[in-house]
């Protein structure tokens, strides 16, 4: 049977191509269990193609020879063309990951586009060239020159969000780039490459090939891939971060994390659930920001608990497509077990749990479906809270006084982002001070493309976002000039 989202042909070089072979990619609703799309299966073959396409462009097509104006303005087209497709972009992450409709309208469509636009701004006044004074007399120049093939890799949690932040960036730096998607989120890409076509991306800069572990280690190991830019797991990230040292390859991971929200005892109760429910079970908990554990004191401990209980146990899980739902399914069956074995996990080393647990939600008798889940009486050291879950599992910690929070904050493997909620600005600020985290919010988190976004520790290496961000699309070339025109006259 056929489905209208089903495709048959790869984007090997920015033109459609047939797959090298016939293996095929079934695409599963994670609420309905049923086949939603057939798209083919990326093989190594066709990851051959697609770099050698990439390396030709970059080597000896126009691309990287472009003005960055003149990238610019392509990038630009590809904005307005994607601002056209927010609604189908949204509903179609929706039906191929289980993500809510409500969450893919209000980030997983829009965000990818915001970071187009915050792109060009950056690129529009990013130094390409910069000619200073040198220290030993003359002047200096200090080019930013395309990196040259990259390979790109995001995760099925927020595809577009993930996929974009990379091939943007790569586009606008005059990269040629081969993307793997996840093999449970191809759709969004094939909405995506039929807009880089549009947009007018030359032939050869672009390439999208859907595929497994396999494949995606083949791209890796490619030695027409220059830079490798991957969005996942943290032993994933390991594995590529010892391929891309062994052959001198650059490389940016944006990994996992273990987020904590420190609650001070001033803050209030009422914005802290508020904020729990999107934050720390946003995406229905499959976000490497979500915060996940909330650090109370000891004598709120049991109020902040039981009112995250109420909050989060009373959120509305069903239809991904169902404007009311706010929780999911996972994205997986193998997802909903991981999720489903740390719920027993966490039972089993003594954390009092609150709401949730491992039953299937009442009238959902197909999808693969958690509770939200709000554990009490966990210690810092237990596995529910020192691992990556991704699931919609909140753990609430004891701290004796503002250090302890810090240091329990702290006293993990992770570094990527965190939250504190306080009545006081200066406290909070001078808490985000010292927690070591790549990015930090006080009574709110976000992501603003005008800053950095990564993380410390094993959440990763590199920055999306900013002119940080673009700069790691580049190298750098020092061109030694002399005298200035003007010195040597004079």
């Amino acid at each position: 049977m056929t489905t209208s989202l089903d495709r048959d042909a790869l984007l090997i070089g920015t033109t459609w191509q047939a797959p090298a072979t016939d293996s095929v990619i079934e695409v599963i609703s994670p609420h309905s269990e049923e086949v939603v799309a057939r798209v083919p299966e990326g093989s190594t073959a066709d990851i051959d193609a697609a770099v050698a396409a990439a390396r030709e462009a970059f080597d000896h097509g126009p691309w990287p020879r472009m003005s960055p104006d003149e990238r610019i303005e392509v990038v630009q087209k590809l904005s307005g063309l994607y601002a056209a497709k927010l609604d189908e972009m949204a509903t179609v992450i929706s039906t191929e990951m289980g993500s809510p409709i409500s969450f893919s309208t209000l980030a997983q469509a829009p965000a990818p586009w915001m970071q187009i636009e915050a792109f060009l701004g950056i690129a529009r006044e990013f130094p390409w060239e910069d000619v200073r004074p040198g220290v030993l007399g003359g002047e200096v120049m200090v080019r930013h020159e395309p990196v040259g093939v990259v390979a790109a890799i995001p995760p099925w949690n927020v595809p577009q969000f993930t996929v974009l932040s990379k091939v943007i960036p790569a586009l606008l730096t005059g990269c040629t780039v081969v993307v793997k998607p996840a093999p449970e989120t191809p759709l969004d890409t094939y909405l995506l490459a039929d807009l880089l076509i549009e947009a007018g991306v030359p032939e050869g800069v672009v390439s999208i090939v859907a595929g497994g572990r396999e494949v995606g280690e083949h791209l890796v190991r490619h030695p027409g891939i220059d830079k490798v830019a991957f969005t996942g797991s943290t032993a994933a990230g390991r594995k590529i971060g010892a391929i891309c040292g062994e052959q001198l390859k650059r490389c940016s991971l944006e990994l996992g994390g273990k987020s904590a929200a420190i609650v001070l005892d001033d803050a209030d109760l009422t914005s802290v659930v508020e904020g729990m429910k999107f934050l720390g079970v946003m995406n229905s908990g499959q976000a490497c920001v979500a915060q996940t554990r909330i650090l109370v004191s000891r004598d709120r401990h049991d109020e902040v608990a039981e009112a995250l209980a109420e909050g989060i146990g009373s959120m509305v899980v069903g239809d991904p497509l169902d404007p009311a739902t706010e929780i999911g399914p996972m994205v997986a069956k193998r997802q909903q077990e991981r999720v489903s074995s740390y719920i027993e996990i966490g039972q089993q080393e003594g954390a009092r749990l609150l709401t949730g647990g491992t039953d299937r939600p009442d009238g959902l008798d197909t999808g693969w479906y958690v509770r939200p889940t709000v554990f009490a009486g966990v210690d810092n050291s237990m596995r529910i809270a020192r691992e990556e879950i991704f699931g919609p599992v909140l753990s609430v910690i004891a701290y004796d006084d503002v250090d302890d929070a810090v240091r329990i904050a702290n006293d993990s493997d992770y570094g990527l982002a965190g939250t504190v909620w306080t009545a006081d600005r200066d406290a909070g600020l001078d808490v985000a001070r010292r927690v070591r985290t790549g990015t930090y919010g006080v009574n709110t988190y976000t992501m603003d493309f005008a800053a950095p976004f990564g993380g410390f520790k094993a959440s990763g290496v590199g920055r999306e976002f900013g002119p940080e961000g673009l700069s790691q699309y580049t190298e750098l070339k020092a061109v030694y000039l002399g005298e200035s025109a003007a010195g040597a006259e004079g």
